[in-house]
């Protein structure tokens, strides 16, 4: 802590900061607490049980009602502290409630007998506890593996087709003289302006036929080349000098090896960044599978999700427990890979 410290410190080279320094850091950890905040909300409130999630006012901690084992009680009791009345003070165990009374005994003396206290004159004995039962249920009532197994399925073959089919395509345009080749890349551009709802129909029916509907292959396929992947690796070969690949020709090597051997080794940090958004894009998707994967054994996690969702209440305790082991993976990803957007974006947008 005091090496943090003295590296704030010591930014501006002076012995003590500035107000610039001040306004600057104030300006960090508010963005920083703004970014993560709600995150970390998601997190917490996972751990909360169904009537902790809708109480009001909200609470930041998980808190649940202590209960306690009565003699002549087969289940234990809630506990109240009275705060009004004749039992002001004590905590009592709650028996049963009727209307806006409850009936409720001593804990330590249930022999007393029952007595009646107002429900405006009592308040919960509460604690912080974690209802770890939020995420052991997701396993005993949905095959979670079986979901998860998917996702990781579509999201790493959709990955590694992309990469290929729009790597080679790039190769093609940024390093081969053919007639036709802007009109090509104007095509692969203007494929960017149009909504992927426009396009829903005519692919359905296209996978629908070729025998993939309600098969993870049909979320895959239609996903394998992308145009902004084309136009992200394209930009960047354009770098790669062409004298390289000239000479690697006359020493009588083949455009396929010089694309595997030269081109994609030397862009490496643009299909980096490509592999990464599209992990996040295969991941996170969900219009598309929801549309070709009707069976329940081929459900993503973005699907399962949904079925937290019913008509008339939503069992948020679940929904966000399950939400949280859905980012998990791709939370991960990001942590360890996200160095490589900041450069390759920068490689590929700046040249």
């Amino acid at each position: 802590m005091n090496r943090v410290w003295q590296f704030i410190t010591a930014t501006r080279g002076q012995g003590r900061m500035d107000w610039t320094d001040w306004v600057t850091y104030g300006y960090l950890f508010l963005g920083v607490f703004l970014m993560f905040f709600p995150v970390i909300w998601l997190v917490l409130s996972s751990f909360k049980t169904e009537a902790d999630i809708q109480r009001y006012p909200p609470t930041f901690l998980p808190y649940q009602q202590e209960r306690v084992m009565v003699d002549g009680y087969d289940e234990p009791l809630p506990l109240y502290r009275i705060t009004g009345g004749a039992y002001e003070g004590q905590v009592l165990a709650q028996v049963r409630r009727v209307g806006l009374q409850a009936q409720m005994v001593d804990p330590e003396n249930p022999a007393g007998g029952r007595v009646r206290v107002d429900t405006d004159q009592r308040e919960p004995v509460e604690r912080v506890s974690l209802a770890v039962e939020n995420y052991t249920g997701l396993f005993e009532r949905f095959n979670f593996l079986r979901f998860f197994w998917n996702s990781t399925f579509i999201t790493v073959t959709s990955t590694l087709l992309t990469l290929l089919v729009n790597s080679m395509a790039a190769f093609a345009l940024s390093k081969y003289q053919f007639r036709g080749r802007t009109v090509v890349l104007l095509l692969v551009i203007g494929t960017l302006m149009i909504p992927q709802t426009v396009v829903l129909v005519p692919l359905f029916l296209i996978v629908t036929q070729m025998g993939m509907f309600n098969s993870l292959w049909g979320v895959i396929i239609p996903g394998a080349a992308t145009p902004t992947g084309v136009f992200l690796l394209r930009q960047y070969m354009i770098t790669i000098p062409d004298e390289i690949l000239d000479a690697a020709r006359m020493d009588k090597a083949s455009e396929w090896k010089i694309f595997w051997r030269i081109i994609v080794p030397l862009s490496a940090p643009a299909i980096a960044v490509l592999a990464i958004l599209a992990i996040m894009w295969r991941w996170n998707d969900f219009l598309w599978p929801l549309i070709v994967l009707t069976r329940t054994e081929n459900l993503t996690l973005q699907l399962a999700l949904n079925s937290f969702q019913g008509e008339m209440s939503t069992e948020w305790s679940s929904l966000l427990a399950m939400t949280v082991l859905t980012l998990l993976p791709i939370a991960m990803v990001f942590m360890f890979l996200q160095k490589y957007i900041a450069t390759g974006i920068a490689s590929t947008g700046g040249k």
